[in-house]
């Protein structure tokens, strides 16, 4: 195999291995996440607070409808670092062929869906009237183009799978700034409010998709793409499904009941729904943050399963969640000490601002568990379970939730945004605590059968 453009995390410091693989990828995520921060801001102070809250509200609904596709990227990621750390070309070359066309296939399926049945669900959210049809109309055009997206994301995921974290960091950063430039042309100069936000993001995502897939074209090793062998396995496609959709069903289950939450801040009206909307973007500098290191540890253990290396794993679990802690405890207090000037930047209404910092202060003082959490979830399906952060996410995270508010949360005096912004940390804990008793469950018993053999 080509050395080039690799990171082969069977060998070598743990550590550096993790920092060399998550530092790009905590700057691609950072470049993603200024796509929505463009369009959220440029909509919020050029297009006003409704056109805001129109499209802060739609990540909820739009995250619902994708988490299962992303998580058939997780199953390409997954089953592409195990060939690699394995050594298994063959089976390489037919995964980057077969993740390829299912990417495709996926962004079809989601066109259709995101297109035809977005504004019935945003009706079902309480979207309120003023808000409802700029929602759907950026909806509509953001999944006209989603197949770009479904393209880019598996094809990333496969360069991450041989540790090439730093050529996608490239191609999201000209994008990003592609992006910003559109939506001030679109919005500001054009003045076609959150159509133009859309469009942005669109063109971004396709000029995104084309260069991964031009890269993937050129690559001299076995993550080589050759259009005339798109074709899909069954067999490796079949070891996507078992680790992809049951991540793709747990993201599906984090992001219904966040649709539920969102659904009960939408019955506050437009202002809670901006403040959060703005508070929501900046959690997510910090969350990408500590996901880049859970994403890390996923692939860091996915290539030492492969490579029958447990011990490298059990190291690589407590190195990157005391990575995360660190930094989730450092970035979420820097947010919270600056957080209204940040907030200021979304929006120029002090009641806006003032709800936002209602859920920063409940949000960022806890979210080290939300990493924590996370990269203990992508350990497990690296080293082969995926179905098992599912079962406790479904009864710790969105059972939980939705039972809170539909109990707790009608109760006239805990009627509150407080009361909503709550369940987060409450559930994160909940889930790290099973998962960290499987994860121990299982990685002893592969040991085990390890030592057997």
């Amino acid at each position: 195999m080509s050395a080039k453009n690799q990171i082969q995390m069977t060998e070598g410091s743990i550590t550096a291995k993790l920092m060399q693989f998550s530092i790009p990828l905590i700057f691609s995520s950072f470049m993603q996440l200024l796509f929505n921060a463009a369009d959220i801001i440029v909509v919020g102070r050029f297009a006003g607070d409704n056109s805001l809250a129109a499209v802060g509200s739609t990540s909820s609904l739009v995250n619902l409808l994708i988490n299962v596709f992303m998580g058939l990227s997780v199953g390409t990621n997954v089953v592409a670092a195990h060939y690699f750390g394995a050594g298994k070309t063959k089976e390489l070359q037919e995964t980057t062929h077969s993740s390829i066309l299912l990417s495709l296939y996926s962004g079809i399926i989601l066109t259709v869906a995101g297109v035809f049945g977005s504004k019935h669900i945003l009706a079902l959210m309480q979207a309120p009237a003023e808000v409802l049809s700029l929602a759907t109309l950026y909806l509509r055009i953001y999944f006209g183009g989603i197949t770009a997206t479904m393209v880019y994301n598996f094809g990333s995921a496969l360069l991450r799978a041989k540790g090439d974290t730093k050529r996608p960091l490239y191609i999201l950063f000209i994008a990003g700034v592609l992006n910003l430039l559109l939506n001030l042309l679109f919005v500001i100069c054009f003045n076609m409010g959150v159509a133009g936000v859309a469009w942005a993001t669109v063109i971004s995502q396709t000029f995104s998709a084309v260069c991964v897939i031009l890269i993937l074209l050129r690559e001299p090793d076995e993550f080589k793409l050759d259009l005339r062998k798109l074709k899909m396995n069954t067999q490796i496609f079949i070891r996507i499904l078992k680790i992809g959709l049951p991540a793709g069903f747990q993201g599906i289950m984090f992001s219904f009941s966040n649709v539920i939450i969102q659904s009960s801040i939408n019955s506050f009206g437009a202002v809670l729904i901006a403040g959060n909307s703005a508070a929501i973007n900046l959690e997510g500098f910090i969350y990408t943050s500590m996901n880049g290191f859970s994403q890390g540890a996923l692939t860091f253990c996915s290539q030492n399963m492969g490579a029958g290396k447990t011990d490298r794993i059990r190291r690589a679990v407590w190195i990157s969640q005391g990575a995360i802690v660190a930094i989730g405890a450092f970035l979420g207090g820097l947010v919270l000490l600056f957080g209204r000037q940040l907030l200021g930047i979304y929006s120029t209404t002090p009641l806006v601002i003032e709800t936002g910092m209602s859920r920063l202060w409940v949000i960022l003082t806890t979210y080290y568990l939300c990493g924590i959490m996370d990269a203990l979830a992508n350990c497990i399906r690296g080293i082969g379970h995926s179905l098992m952060p599912v079962i406790s996410s479904l009864c710790c995270v969105c059972a939980y939730r939705i039972l809170w508010l539909f109990t707790i949360f009608r109760i006239p005096q805990f009627h509150t945004p407080f009361m909503i912004f709550v369940t987060y940390p409450i559930s994160w804990i909940l889930c790290y605590i099973v998962n960290l008793f499987f994860y121990n469950k299982y990685i002893n018993q592969i040991e085990k059968v390890a030592r057997v053999k």
